[in-house]
């Protein structure tokens, strides 16, 4: 980004928020590499483009890839097929790191919004020691819904440049719609095939293995397995210096200068979820499914197995879900 001094200091200030640093909430006219907003979030130009989307591997080639995923979960990947040519043909501007809690916080303190975790009284998750998995029917690894849980706590420490968790694809929706309304330009959150063009950054073929990812992204490691000895067999095999989430931009960023694309949070995704979709994408611009029950979010987290920490995987959950993994990065359209 071509700017004086002071538009350093205030992208380096960018997650705290820095009284006195004059943000640009327009990209320069014709459009740009990178631009900051009111908020201080970073947006990368993304260009239009063509990719392969989805899995071509097989269950035997992706179980040799990763050895120590159950064959159950290798047999529950079918909505990643058939792979398919996908064509993006505008570009956009996606947000170079996650939302941070700083800009969050600065978001609810402007608009009035209040999280969904808060208004409905029931909380979200979060971690704690003392919790165990086993009690509970449904062996979550993390304790909730609990009120004392919400993005202010997920149970463990986290700065104001670490990405924001607990919140809602409604709070994603809020905030979108709040800066459209008080920048004047259009914030969404970005499609699955925009989501996944992005992810791969150009790259092509097969994912590359697990090691591959060190110093790369924030997921489940060595540091993060010592509090969940049960599956430590999972973890990925090095150290990434963080047990839970990172701050925003610790770990190198992709092709497009994307950092977190795996890892650290999973992102949600304005499509609706299909098992099927797939077999009937369109090839240009593919909006998801019209309608469905749950919404779909991409990229992993800090808590990720290697079979799940890839561009092509899928996951998902309902509006209404608040998770001590989930988060938010934002698309701002090209003018």
């Amino acid at each position: 980004m071509q700017r004086a001094a002071t538009w350093t200091v205030c992208i380096a200030a960018l997650a705290l928020l820095a009284p006195g640093c004059a943000v640009r909430n327009t990209p320069p006219d014709g459009g740009g590499a990178r631009w900051t907003n009111t908020l201080g979030m970073v947006f990368v130009r993304i260009p239009a483009g063509s990719f392969r989307m989805g899995t071509a591997a097989s269950a035997e080639e992706l179980q040799a890839l990763y050895p120590r995923a159950e064959p159950r979960r290798l047999q529950g990947l079918d909505d990643e097929r058939p792979a398919h040519a996908v064509r993006i043909t505008r570009p956009f501007y996606l947000g170079q790191h996650e939302v941070t809690v700083g800009q969050f916080r600065a978001f609810l303190e402007r608009s009035g919004h209040v999280p969904e975790s808060i208004a409905d009284g029931t909380g979200g998750y979060g971690w704690n020691p003392a919790y165990d998995p086993a009690t509970t029917a449904r062996g979550d690894a993390f304790e909730g819904r609990d009120p004392r849980y919400s993005w202010r706590n997920p149970g463990f420490a986290q700065g104001e440049d670490h990405p924001v968790v607990n919140v809602t694809w409604n709070d994603a929706q809020a905030l979108a719609r709040w800066l459209s309304r008080t920048e004047g330009r259009r914030y969404r959150l970005p499609t699955e095939a925009e989501w996944e063009y992005a992810c791969r950054a150009g790259q092509q073929g097969a994912e590359p293995p697990p090691a591959a990812l060190q110093g790369q992204a924030n997921v489940f490691d060595r540091e993060a397995a010592v509090h969940w000895p049960k599956w430590a067999d999972q973890a990925f095999p090095f150290h990434d210096g963080h047990a839970f989430t990172a701050p925003v931009g610790s770990h190198a960023p992709n092709a497009f200068g994307l950092h977190d694309m795996l890892g650290n949070v999973w992102e949600w995704t304005a499509d609706w979820h299909a098992d099927d979709y797939y077999a009937h994408s369109p090839a240009e611009d593919p909006p998801g499914p019209a309608e469905g029950e749950v919404k779909v979010r991409r990229g992993g987290s800090w808590h990720t197995w290697p079979l799940y920490a890839r561009c092509g995987f899928r996951n998902w959950n309902t509006p209404q879900t608040r998770y001590t993994l989930v988060g938010i990065r934002l698309v701002r359209e090209a003018p």
